[in-house]
């Protein structure tokens, strides 16, 4: 693949995706939602594995995606089912995002969480391993997979794995489990002699965008706040987070896996998707601009009897930016205003056909400033 090129041009990449068959687990989610339209803008026959949607509202419904790909309701703890699915529809390009993935709530459900994030890792990797058609697979974890020792430098992506709570050491785990499916099954030196299967993960996190409602998300949280005209409750307001717009890692997950399908040994591996040093905003800072953006509202913090969350996170990506070409092209403050946007059509009562439409021309317009490098 030519780099330069790659950097510049989506012309090559949707040459990847057009008229192939891509499987997405979790596609009833947040990301998976976003990342199954593109999907279908870019040509390629989707089909989505899923729980129904893990929220009320949620992206999935607010902009009728069932009837854009093929939606299957499925556990990926349940293997079988899983692989009737591999076997039926003969995917050529894997990209698992389905997860349970709060922290929150695995404190309240570990055994849930360690159960769905882990083996259903493992089901996605075995039934791929029994799948023949399959030739990439991007695992979709998380930047919480990583010890987390409150640095001030980004975790780069041969940084040790850990987690304090359930959902981070669940994440790790899945790491330890692509790491070992690549060796065990998959090694790099054996490709395209005794395999033709391009494994990676890609760790991003604490994304933002229309059509999120997942329980204990701060976006989410503010806009069920503000729509009600009710205060904003703040845990930890003084956390800092490395914040994207959903689209930034969406589209380093999709230049990953064109460059798989294009040079698998080039690409296997782990990849660390984050945005620059500018766009660490502390929550009381995202908080502020939300309101703002809104035009009204208040905040209130309550910091008593929480869980342990971290205070610092955040990526090193020099390796995307230097081998994929890929870096973020939305600051903080345009990947809020595009957000508070599509919530404003949501609660005004926009229609299905009028918020799927938001939705496509906001990829549209991501796809084409890059395009234009802007």
């Amino acid at each position: 693949m030519n780099e330069n090129f790659f950097r510049k041009n989506n012309a090559e990449v949707a040459a990847v995706y057009r008229g192939k068959t891509v499987l997405v687990t979790g596609h009833t989610g947040f990301k998976g939602g976003w990342l199954s339209l593109w999907l279908t803008q870019l040509g390629a026959r989707v089909i989505g594995y899923a729980l129904d949607p893990p929220s009320t509202p949620n992206l999935f419904d607010a902009i009728g995606l069932q009837e854009k790909i093929t939606h299957i309701l499925g556990d990926v703890r349940d293997y079988d089912h899983l692989l009737s699915i591999f076997h039926l529809d003969q995917p050529e390009m894997v990209f698992h995002l389905a997860a349970q993935p709060l922290v929150r709530l695995s404190y309240q459900d570990p055994r849930g969480t360690y159960e769905t994030n882990i083996m259903g890792t493992v089901n996605v990797l075995e039934a791929v391993r029994h799948t023949p058609s399959v030739r990439v697979v991007v695992n979709v974890t998380s930047d919480k997979c990583y010890e987390n020792r409150e640095w001030v430098w980004g975790y780069r992506e041969q940084d040790p794995m850990g987690g304090r709570d359930p959902y981070s050491s669940s994440k790790g785990c899945c790491e330890l489990v692509t790491a070992a499916y690549l060796r065990s099954f998959f090694p790099p030196e054996q490709y395209g002699k005794t395999h033709g299967m391009a494994l990676a993960s890609a760790r991003a996190g604490n994304v933002i965008g229309g059509g999120d409602w997942g329980k204990d998300r701060l976006v989410p949280d503010c806009v069920r706040a503000l729509s009600r005209k009710e205060e904003i409750v703040l845990r930890y307001p003084q956390s800092i987070r490395p914040w994207q717009h959903v689209l930034e890692p969406l589209g380093g997950y999709l230049l990953l896996g064109a460059g798989l399908w294009q040079d698998g040994l080039r690409y296997v591996g782990s990849w660390n998707f984050g945005p620059s040093d500018n766009d660490v905003w502390t929550v009381e800072e995202v908080v502020r601009e939300i309101i703002r953006l809104w035009g009204q509202g208040s905040y209130r913090v309550e910091s008593d009897g929480h869980p342990h969350e971290a205070h610092w996170l955040k990526l090193d990506w020099s390796k995307a930016r230097v081998h994929l070409g890929w870096h973020t092209w939305y600051n903080i403050q345009a990947a809020l205003s595009l957000s508070i946007d599509w919530y404003r059509l949501f609660y005004a009562g926009d229609s299905k056909e009028e918020l799927y439409r938001r939705t496509a021309d906001q990829i549209a317009l991501y796809m084409a400033e890059k395009d234009r490098g802007v």
